[in-house]
């Protein structure tokens, strides 16, 4: 039997991807959970495995198309096909086509009562402008009567085609409700669902995209008239990465504090139990540390570790600690997710940042694993720089960046010493944060680093 391979939900609100790799060759045999394609997503390259046994009888794309979820790309014979599954998936597809027409019905039903509301209001202002008229005023709408009229009947056929235009689009009257808060006309709104239904991700996406195509972007010149010139495609992730940081920038008040802490004592500590992390198969970096630090940072004010509803207007505190460690990687920038910071030592901490940045370099990393971060660590110390200004990454309400450490003379005590110094830069959501928590934020971590071991141990 000839079954299809569709592109499945990768991750969430992960729509689209580019197919980057082509494991398998038509007439291949496959084993069930063997890979078939490498899709690059805006979280990462992941391998699709087969869902069963078989032999690829056709491959409907190839390196470098852009494929949508649910898509079909290869077509699989079988044999041996599972009765009892058939007739599972049957009952499923049925549960899901009377579970439409229900919204569908619903819709219908919704559509019609906007339809009897509005003519409840023509007919209230039909009423209001039979009454209380002067002879002068009757005159008057008389001599207008057959403009009126016709005025009337275009703006009523305006509004049944309209009505009608949305009865037919495939949306559940809950998105339809969303669709009129938020002023979004479902009529240009794509659906990414089957059949191209409309969900409420959609309407979200439609408004955020709305919102940034506000801000007209600048038309280039032909720099080919000044010069030689050259071009390249954008990846996946440099095309998703661009929209992400764009539209944070333009709906987060971004404030940046910075700060500087004297890493001395940090750094000797870290050159004291270096070995000990090697051994578990870790690397003690000076990022580890700081994920370490981090984790008490988080709790001490948990206001850094909570998400702006913006609609309802409530701050979310999170009782769970994850911390995304921004990674400059072959492919673009990638943020790995470390989980419960606060339930794991240092050397666990470490052990872990070791292998999760070097999944994401290799392109083995899985979208899980970029997901779910409170807080976003990014370290450019390695590369260079005194000082930056990192993007806040929604949901999130702030990020800590750090610069290269430089050795100073610092007058202590009376003398002049030579001491490491660290850079630091942290931005945050102004709507969550004020500047004074964010002063306050910095400098206890700052303390900390100046002082590690009584609280690293």
């Amino acid at each position: 039997m000839k079954k299809e391979f569709k592109i499945p939900e990768i991750a969430e609100n992960v729509e689209t991807g580019l197919i980057t790799g082509i494991l398998v060759s038509k007439g291949d045999k496959v084993k069930a959970d063997q890979s078939l394609v490498e899709i690059e997503t805006d979280k990462a390259v992941t391998a699709l495995p087969s869902p069963y046994d078989g032999i690829i009888d056709e491959i409907k794309v190839k390196e470098g198309d852009e494929v949508k979820v649910n898509q079909v790309i290869m077509i699989i014979e079988t044999e041996g096909e599972d009765e009892g599954k058939e007739k599972e998936d049957s009952k499923e597809e049925e549960k899901s086509e009377k579970e439409r027409d229900e919204e569908e019905e619903e819709s219908e039903a919704e559509n019609k009562e906007e339809g009897e509301e509005e003519g409840e209001d023509q007919k209230k202002d039909d009423e209001g402008k039979k009454s209380g008229k002067s002879e002068e005023e009757k005159d008057a709408d008389e001599t207008g009567k057959d403009e009126n009229k016709s005025s009337a009947e275009t703006e009523k056929g305006d509004r049944e085609t309209k009505q009608q235009d949305l009865s037919v689009i495939p949306a559940s009257p809950s998105v339809r409700r969303l669709a009129r808060e938020q002023g979004v006309d479902l009529t240009k709104v794509q659906g990414s669902g089957p059949g191209n239904r409309i969900s409420a991700e959609d309407i979200k996406t439609h408004s955020e995209q709305t919102a940034a195509s506000s801000v007209k972007e600048t038309k280039l010149p032909d720099f080919s008239q000044l010069g030689p010139t050259s071009s390249e495609a954008m990846t996946t992730i440099r095309k998703i990465t661009s929209k992400n940081v764009q539209q944070a920038w333009q709906t987060i008040p971004h404030v940046t504090q910075f700060d500087e802490a004297d890493m001395t004592n940090l750094e000797n500590f870290r050159k004291n139990y270096q070995d000990k992390v090697e051994k578990a198969g870790g690397k003690l970096t000076v990022t580890s540390i700081l994920l370490k630090i981090a984790g008490f940072a988080l709790q001490k004010f948990p206001r850094f570790n909570s998400s702006l509803d913006a609609q309802s207007e409530k701050i979310i505190y999170k009782h769970y600690f994850n911390v995304g460690i921004a990674a400059d990687t072959p492919q673009g920038l990638l943020v790995p997710v470390v989980r419960a910071i606060n339930k794991k030592s240092l050397t666990e901490l470490s052990v872990e940042l070791t292998e999760l940045t070097q999944k994401a370099r290799d392109k083995k990393i899985s979208p899980d694993e970029l997901q779910g971060g409170n807080f976003t660590i990014s370290n450019l110390g390695g590369i260079g720089g005194t000082n930056f200004t990192p993007i806040v990454l929604p949901p999130q309400v702030a990020i800590l960046g750090v610069s290269r450490a430089e050795y100073r003379q610092v007058y202590i005590d009376g003398e002049f010493q030579k001491r490491l110094i660290i850079p630091l830069s942290l931005s945050y959501d102004h709507r969550v944060i004020d500047g004074a928590d964010g002063a306050r934020f910095l400098r206890w971590i700052c303390e900390v680093i100046e002082d590690p071991y009584a609280l690293l141990q």
